[in-house]
């Protein structure tokens, strides 16, 4: 079994490059979003300056991408909110075992993120027939629900790792507890 972890361990760059793409598209999404803002307020209230109809629809699109995307980042820095008030009273096996399932739980709910939200940004599916933005009407609500699956998959990508740390540290306590007692 060590020699899978080793393994795992060479595969540490592409989580790391993969972290580090999507912590750059959510910061190209933040500075696109305070652009379009700050342009649609001043257009609001500045008369020689014109607001552009379709700026709070693109602020909202842009929210809900970095909101998604924003999520698998926390994932993989286990920065997500989590009741830890019974973790310094269980034992570090329980504690480990409970994590798992919680990151097995978390790495469905991805799959489903993937699945159903490829199904609904298919060109079959009825979003990308008929919804329209309404301010602007060529351009599909596709890209509106498009980041389902894309954090479906970032999701799927960083829980991985941290199933493949859980196992890993379940199998390191049981080595070193090995060593210790010979």
């Amino acid at each position: 079994m060590p020699g899978v972890f080793r393994i795992l361990e060479k595969i540490k760059p592409v989580y790391d490059w993969a972290y580090k793409i999507m912590l750059f598209i959510c910061k190209l999404l933040l500075i696109a979003d305070i652009v379009i803002t700050s342009i649609t307020v001043a257009g609001r209230y500045f008369p020689f300056f014109t607001a552009p109809h379709w700026g709070e629809e693109m602020v909202l699109t842009l929210m809900v991408y970095m909101a998604v995307l924003s999520a698998t980042l926390a994932i993989r820095k286990r920065s997500h909110i989590r009741m830890t008030a019974f973790d310094k009273y269980l034992p570090k096996k329980v504690l480990l075992t409970l994590d798992l399932l919680a990151d097995i739980a978390v790495l469905a709910l991805g799959v489903v993120l993937l699945v159903q939200g490829a199904n609904v940004v298919s060109p079959t599916g009825n979003i990308a027939k008929f919804a329209k933005y309404s301010s602007l009407p060529n351009l599909s609500q596709i890209w509106m629900y498009m980041p389902v699956p894309i954090a479906g998959v970032g999701m799927i990508i960083f829980e991985l790792e941290q199933v493949f740390q859980h196992i890993e540290e379940f199998f390191l306590d049981d080595k070193n507890a090995k060593e210790v007692q010979a």
